[in-house]
């Protein structure tokens, strides 16, 4: 079984608003998130929150997600992954976990199970696309590196168990731009806010 984390705890002090709850298209970025897991083989999904959790709880009441809080949040968002990963290590039919960022809307369910399906076949610890060389999120990681990802610095974050890793981590081309998509500041959700 795969689960899915949604990390979204941060300020957005760039933005100056929850990048969860802007809009894009008919829904908000959670929404969007959460609607194109629904359509994938994920069988479980957390969102973590940090920065003024009650509002976006209050919002996102009606998806079908289990909510953890990071008191920690300003630690950053490996932070907020331990706290995803510590919840999920207890149900051992976890396989691994695609962790996907809340300012990331632009989500496409086919690439979510074709990732899944490689890295079943596969066996590799890391599964993640990459869009004309860039690689770009969700990232799937392998139950079998959970421990590492707790014990890793806070201030490396995750980047640095996937450097560990290079070997062991399946690359998938894609051709959707929307993995690289980070949408951080009022001019960039502006921007691709128009194409929708």
């Amino acid at each position: 079984m795969i689960a899915a984390v949604v990390l979204s705890a941060g300020e957005s002090s760039r933005m100056g608003r929850p990048k969860a709850l802007l809009p894009i298209g008919d829904k908000t970025f959670i929404e969007a998130i959460v609607s194109a897991l629904r359509e994938t083989r994920v069988e479980k999904i957390v969102v973590v929150l940090g920065h003024n959790p009650d509002e976006i709880k209050s919002k996102i009441v009606h998806l079908p997600v289990e909510v953890l809080l990071n008191p920690n949040y300003t630690s950053g968002q490996l932070s907020s992954l331990i706290v995803a990963i510590r919840y999920l290590g207890n149900e051992k039919d976890i396989e691994g976990v695609l962790v996907h960022l809340v300012d990331h809307p632009f989500l496409n369910p086919a690439l979510v199970n074709h990732m899944i399906d490689r890295f079943e076949e596969s066996k590799k610890l890391i599964v993640v696309p990459r869009y004309r060389g860039r690689r770009g999120h969700p990232v799937l990681f392998s139950r079998r590196l959970f421990a590492e990802l707790l014990e890793t610095p806070l201030d490396q974050g995750a980047k640095a168990v996937v450097h560990a890793h290079r070997d062991e981590t399946l690359e998938i081309d894609a051709e959707e731009e929307g993995v690289i998509v980070d949408i951080d500041t009022p001019e960039e959700y502006r921007k691709y806010a128009r194409r929708q």
